[in-house]
Order: structure tokens, then sequence, then C-alpha cells
């Protein structure tokens, strides 16, 4: 997106150029659409919808930029792979934040399989003070047995602000910015929650919570106080947006 929009470029060189097209190159080698990997919460070895996204969204942008060559089935075996596991994350997960990237900021699903993402996200995933990753995380558990209180992610609530911001829904951007300010601390952000408690853990305050914070309202600001602009800059992500699968 550097390269295409910003009339920035970080390929300066015939090196870097090579350097990309090996990489592309690399996830046809692998298969990259059904490769196991740890995910983006580096854990289970496991295909995830969320790290197939991840490729398919490189691979679309990649190949609008002059001399990358990127063949037609890396992204098509992507996008197959990518439908055929939709709703789920994984085989051992139903539902995931990670699935969010799906939607921002990689925006590959169908207005279908995102409904059906953000309802699974805010039905099973959604707590009082953040986002739990996914059903039975140990990472932070306040319970002995390591399963049933998964700790309460904060940035999970910006990421849905920054999503409905998007979409245009300015009431449930609003309901989740809410729940951020409210889960702030005098020290800042922190990394998460013990499950029903208004203990953070020590991580507080956490830059990466903080830095998505400020992301959900600057583009809430940007798309309904308009301060700039009556749209967000260069977004095609909206409510009514084609499918693009």
């Amino acid at each position: 997106k550097l390269e295409l929009h910003h009339k920035r470029t970080i390929l300066e060189s015939d090196d870097h150029y090579r350097i990309v097209n090996k990489l592309v190159q690399y996830l046809g080698t692998i298969e990259y659409w059904h490769d196991v990997d740890n995910g983006i919460w580096e854990f289970d070895e496991e295909v995830h919808a969320s790290s197939i996204g991840a490729c398919v969204a490189g691979l679309k942008e990649i190949s609008k930029v002059p001399n990358i060559d990127v063949p037609g089935f890396l992204i098509e075996n992507g996008k197959i792979a990518l439908n055929d596991l939709l709703p789920r994350e994984s085989q051992q997960h139903f539902v995931d934040l990670a699935q969010l990237s799906l939607i921002y900021p990689y925006d590959i699903v169908t207005t279908d399989q995102r409904k059906q993402i953000l309802e699974n996200v805010e039905y099973h995933l959604l707590k009082e003070r953040g986002v739990v990753r996914y059903k039975n995380d140990w990472y932070y558990n306040k319970n002995p047995d390591g399963f049933s209180e998964e700790a309460e992610w904060t940035f999970g609530l910006s990421w849905l602000a920054i999503i409905y911001t998007h979409l245009g829904n300015r009431e449930k951007a609003e309901f989740f910015i809410d729940k951020m300010i409210h889960a702030t601390t005098a020290k800042g952000v922190p990394e998460l929650y013990y499950s029903h408690t208004n203990k953070p853990n020590e991580n507080n305050p956490l830059g990466w919570a903080e830095s998505l914070f400020v992301v959900a309202l600057h583009d809430m600001n940007e798309k309904f106080l308009k301060y700039k602009y009556n749209t967000l800059p260069n977004s095609n992500f909206t409510e009514q947006s084609p499918e693009n699968n």
C-alpha cells in the first residue's frame, strides 16, 4: 500500500525486487494454503485461517507492484483454502480473535463471512474489559485448571471499534470505544485483565495496546466527527462493499 497509495517506496534496487520475488516463490514452494504454522498467537501448529488470509492479502497487494511476479494460482489456492476453513479459525478453534484480521486490515472476506466472524467473536469471546483470544486460552488464565477463566485482552475492543468505524456503524464503534475507555488505567492501556476482574496484568501500559487505541480514536474522529474528511482517506471498506473473493 505504501507503493501504490502513498507515493513512497521500500523497493529501491534490483536486489529488493529479487528478494520480494523470492518471498513470493517461497510461499508457493511451501504451499502456504495448507502449511501449518503457529498462528498469530505463536502457539499450536495448525492451518490457520488468519495465516492463510495474511498471505492472500499480501499476495494480492504485491501483485499490483510492477516487476513482482505473482502466479494467479497462489492467490486462488489461498482463497479456496480460506473459504473451506471459514468460519473456523483452525481445526481446534471454531472462533478466534485473530479472525478479525481478515476484516481489518486485510479486507478479504465476503459480507456474509464478515458478519459471521463478528457475530462469533462478539457472542463467544467479548467480555467486560476485553476480548478473549479463543476458548480455553491458558495464557494468563486465572483458574488453576488453566482453561475456564481466559484473560480479557483490551486491544480486541479497539480492533472491533476500528472495524465498525470502517463499516460506518457509529453506534457500535462508540460502544467499543466507550468500553475501551473504561478499560484504561491511571498508567495507560494494559495488555489484558484477568478474567472477570478489574486487575490488569503487569504489562501496563503496553505500547501496541495503546497504539491500536490511538488508531481507533483517530479513525472514529475522521469518519464521524469530520475534523478533516467526510470519509476515511484511501479506504474502500464500507458496509455495502462488494464481495471481493
